[in-house]
């Protein structure tokens, strides 16, 4: 699970009045992950970014940060950490890298374990994208409760889920604030990388691709001129999978609740939460 994302989500789904409380969205993420353990789920890992900057930011100056995130959010990123960790399920605080590098990590690892039936990436983000693996490896839209598997990648962004760094290449990620190439639109990027997957494959002769895109011989100029900087960015977009963050997935198995999920419990004036994580905790 996303940890960041679903603070934001959760953050700005709360009413007015309640948003103002501190440690509301924290509140909110925990109950969500219990909500999660009361489905079935056996094995939970939540990845967050302990801090919103990461590696990227020495590539790309102008990637994401914290300059201008709203301060409600920003002074939940630490307690939200220690309310899951009290929780206990398991917890990458990311640094250097992302929570995205995290769960496309993880996800890589369970992928591969025979004992796994199917893995979940909670999240939405597109960037995710890139690793799904058929019906195996799959994203939720926990807001819109819809499954995107292999094929609904295909459908949504018209390439395969290992194009998906190649197409923010292209069109750029507004949301980690690089703006791809010039000219170069979510269309004409799907048409052409759906023909050759890759953009070190798109041969720099337009006339070579074989595909009907309009302003073909532009974006080929486009993209002969600027082969550095779609480089950079294709560098920006794709996740980092770091095996050791998830030596086993045995280290995903929720066994209970650290003690001091009782405190923040009390400090929520939500007694009945303990009561739920206890009825969860005798049947595990």
């Amino acid at each position: 699970m996303d940890g960041t994302y679903e603070l934001f989500r959760q953050h700005h789904g709360l009413p007015e009045e309640l948003r103002a409380r501190p440690r509301a969205a924290v509140r909110a993420v925990v109950e969500g992950t219990i909500a999660l353990l009361e489905s079935g789920a056996t094995h939970v890992g939540v990845a967050t970014d302990h801090v919103v900057e990461s590696f990227r930011n020495g590539l790309w100056p102008a990637y994401k940060s914290s300059v201008g995130m709203d301060p409600a959010i920003l002074a939940q990123f630490g307690p939200l950490e220690e309310a899951l960790a009290e929780l206990g399920v398991a917890l990458w605080a990311m640094t250097e890298l992302e929570a995205d590098d995290a769960l496309a990590s993880a996800a890589a690892v369970a992928g591969d374990d025979p004992a796994v039936e199917q893995v979940l990436i909670l999240t939405a983000d597109k960037d995710l994208a890139q690793a799904v693996r058929g019906e195996r490896v799959v994203q939720l839209d926990r807001r819109h409760g819809r499954i995107i598997d292999h094929d609904g990648v295909v459908e949504k962004f018209g390439v395969e889920p290992t194009s998906i760094p190649d197409l923010l290449a292209l069109v750029g990620d507004q949301a980690d604030g690089f703006p791809g190439l010039p000219g170069w639109g979510a269309r004409s990027a799907s048409v052409v990388l759906a023909r050759f997957r890759y953009i070190g494959d798109i041969p720099p002769d337009q006339a070579s691709w074989g595909v009907s895109v309009r302003g073909a011989q532009r974006l080929a100029v486009v993209l002969r001129e600027n082969g550095d900087l779609a480089r950079l960015f294709l560098d920006l977009a794709t996740l980092r999978v770091e095996r050791q963050l998830l030596p086993s997935v045995v280290g995903l198995r929720w066994t209970g609740p650290g003690p001091g999920l009782a405190r923040l419990a009390e400090a929520w004036g939500a007694r009945s939460l303990m009561d739920r994580v206890a009825k969860l905790a005798a049947v595990r």
